[in-house]
């Protein structure tokens, strides 16, 4: 959150501590449909000043900073709420790094890439990482703020003086270093890649060359494609096109390597998988020499990954901070709390904490008055060309105002399940008793026959028009209920994008419209796939609380795949835990209580987590430390309490 405001200056005083940028959101901005609310009631304007420039011609409001005195007043009276006046901390004047243009936004210091070590980045979206990425990556040239009048690379080279970005630049500048970005967005690599899974990543492939191994035996063995070698890019699913931009990055010879969001869709082994791959990339005498960057928003995976951590904060849309490089868990923990210890500021009211589920530490107290329902021992089976998976389900039951998570690989049957139980897909059984012309329902009692609404894991928008008309069409009558918009669609901060194009909707606001519309479906189950992809960890807990009070207040049942397995742990009252073979056979066990059911995950990952003393985030043992064997001799793989005080599980504590 900005420094709140002191006394006023006059505009232009050298002796002001605080900086004002004024922010003008360009879809929001519409002075042909209002009457310069603005430029009428600033004080400034009033005295003769041009402080904002607006006419029936213009295409957007104009503010000038330096003439701005931070009243907000404009703020209040623009009727589409497109003005943003925010102050900032003096010092950081001398530290911008780039600017968009006037009234944009503007990104304040640079991550400190080092060799041979992974710098992880974590904030909130909007914040200027991707914008930090295209930097460091050569596709964008910092102004330092000069938009009107940007600067040549000597007086950028001046500007970086004395830090380790200096000799960074001067090898950008002498072209020496060449950077290969993992896009954010895996689901939009099928509208610019076409061909053979195999056949690109061959000619993506130029390590195996100029290194003297087969790399591209090695990516494609850890991300998991040789069976999907002769398929096109365009029949992939979410996991699989991340595997596939993962091992696209790997294979070519860089030496600078960024992956945005590497953990989309892969579930929690796969995640593991990614992130000992990445690490790999660093192996052997050039890899010491290479620079990593990963932007994360799974902490767990990002704690797991990086060497060391930079905070970003600031104000999404507004501007960005970038710390300089702390521990990995004190990075984490800073950011969590909301606190910059190196630099006394607090950018965040509330700290973010990650204890368990309140309903599921009371699971046993459930009240008889809610409503149950059962279902018998199942099979599935489906055909995938000549191939075939079959899915056995156990006999179990749930309630309503429940949260049930499911546990699992990807392409164990999760999705598949929860379909079966809202009749979408008959059993082997159900449809062997209609063969036969016998009544299964009947034969059945207790299969529940339920509406579902479903929030697929992969969001392609097709609507030409805004959210609100979306909504209106979709559900017209949720998005107007009283009780959903406090429920739902203000904190999932809708009014935020209401007025926006659908088309032009970011993988996060798309995300939260998805959510809305899936939980504004009037249903009895729903079916909520991936909620946290694209989210960062801010939104991913807002969202938690949004799906359990939802589910609370309507009483009605949730089934979540979460491979987050901090979201995961939050949301989840039972948990079904899926066991077998991915794409052949699995098994959905009955639902079960929170502690059992990760337990037994984690044992055939064989992997422990453990929980922070100070906020409780669940932190993934190194494999072979100390914690790591003492859990894994104990069986407790999973630490369902908050009094793991014992912190020795990683290599940063020391």
């Amino acid at each position: 959150m900005p420094p709140k405001k002191g006394k006023k200056n006059k505009p232009g005083n050298d002796n002001d501590h605080l900086t004002r940028i004024a922010i003008v959101n360009t879809e929001r901005c519409k002075p042909k449909k209002c009457v310069q609310e603005c430029k009428r009631s600033c004080p400034v304007v009033k005295l003769g000043k041009l402080c904002i420039e607006v006419g029936p011609k213009s295409k957007l409001a104009f503010i000038s900073e330096p003439l701005c005195i931070g009243c907000g007043i404009c703020v209040k009276k623009c009727p589409f709420e497109a003005i943003q006046i925010i102050n900032l901390p003096k010092d950081l004047e001398r530290n911008t790094t780039h600017r968009y243009g006037p009234n944009s936004f503007k990104l304040h210091r640079l991550p400190m890439p080092r060799p041979g070590q992974v710098l992880g980045l974590v904030g909130t979206n909007g914040i200027g990482k991707s914008t930090a990425l295209k930097i460091l990556a050569g596709k964008m040239k910092p102004n330092l703020g000069k938009f009107d009048a940007p600067p040549d690379w000597e007086e950028i080279l001046v500007h970086f003086r004395g830090s380790e970005l200096q000799n960074y630049f001067t090898k950008v500048l002498e072209d020496t270093l060449k950077a290969t970005i993992k896009p954010q967005y895996v689901d939009h690599i099928p509208r610019a890649v076409r061909g053979l899974v195999g056949d690109i990543l061959k000619k993506k492939d130029d390590r195996s060359e100029l290194e003297g191994w087969d790399c591209l035996d090695w990516a494609t063995t850890e991300a998991e494609l040789k069976h999907v070698m002769e398929r096109e890019v365009g029949v992939l699913s979410g996991g699989e096109l991340q595997r596939f931009a993962i091992a696209a990055v790997a294979v070519q010879h860089s030496d600078v390597y960024m992956f945005d969001e590497p953990s989309s869709y892969l579930d929690v082994k796969q995640r593991l998988t990614a992130a000992h791959m990445i690490r790999q990339l660093l192996e052997g005498e050039s890899g010491s020499r290479r620079y990593i960057l990963v932007v994360e928003h799974d902490l767990a995976v990002l704690d797991y990954l990086s060497d060391y951590v930079s905070v970003l904060y600031g104000q999404a849309g507004g501007y960005g901070v970038v710390t300089m490089p702390f521990s990995v868990r004190v990075g984490i923990n800073a950011f969590l709390a909301g606190f910059i210890p190196t630099e006394n500021l607090r950018f965040r009211d509330d700290a973010l904490s990650f204890k368990v589920s309140e309903r599921a530490e009371a699971d046993d107290a459930k009240n008889d008055i809610m409503k149950s329902y059962s279902y018998p021992t199942m099979t599935k089976t489906q055909r995938r060309g000549k191939s075939q998976f079959i899915l056995h389900v156990e006999e179990g039951g749930f309630t309503d105002s429940e949260i049930i998570v499911l546990l699992g690989e990807n392409g164990t049957g999760k999705t598949t399940f929860v379909r079966m139980l809202a009749g979408l897909l008959k059993s082997d059984e159900q449809a062997k008793f209609e063969e036969e012309g016998l009544d299964y329902e009947a034969s059945q009692a207790g299969v529940p026959d339920l509406n579902v609404s479903y929030k697929p894991q992969k969001i392609s928008p097709k609507f030409q028009g805004t959210v609100q008309e979306l909504l209106h069409k979709r559900i017209r009558n949720s998005y107007s209920h009283p009780q959903f918009i406090s429920d739902v669609m203000k904190p999932l901060n809708m009014d935020n994008i209401i007025d926006n194009g659908v088309q032009t909707l970011s993988g996060g606001e798309l995300q939260r419209l998805a959510i809305c519309l899936a939980l504004g479906t009037p249903a009895d189950v729903y079916l909520i796939d991936e909620p946290s992809a694209y989210l960062d960890s801010e939104q991913r807990i807002n969202c938690a609380k949004v799906i359990k009070r939802f589910i609370m207040h309507s009483k009605k049942t949730a089934f979540v795949v979460e491979h987050d397995f901090i979201m995961a742990t939050y949301l989840a009252d039972r948990v079904v835990v899926y066991t077998g073979r991915p794409g052949i056979e699995a098994t959905a066990t009955s639902p079960q209580s929170l502690l059992s059911g990760m337990n037994q995950f984690l044992k055939s990952l064989q992997v422990t987590f453990r929980r922070d003393p100070t906020n409780f985030r669940p932190r993934i043992n190194k494999r072979g430390s100390q914690k790591d064997e003492e859990q894994k001799k104990s069986g407790n793989y999973f630490f369902y309490d908050n009094s793991d005080d014992n912190d020795d599980g990683d290599f940063d504590d020391i």
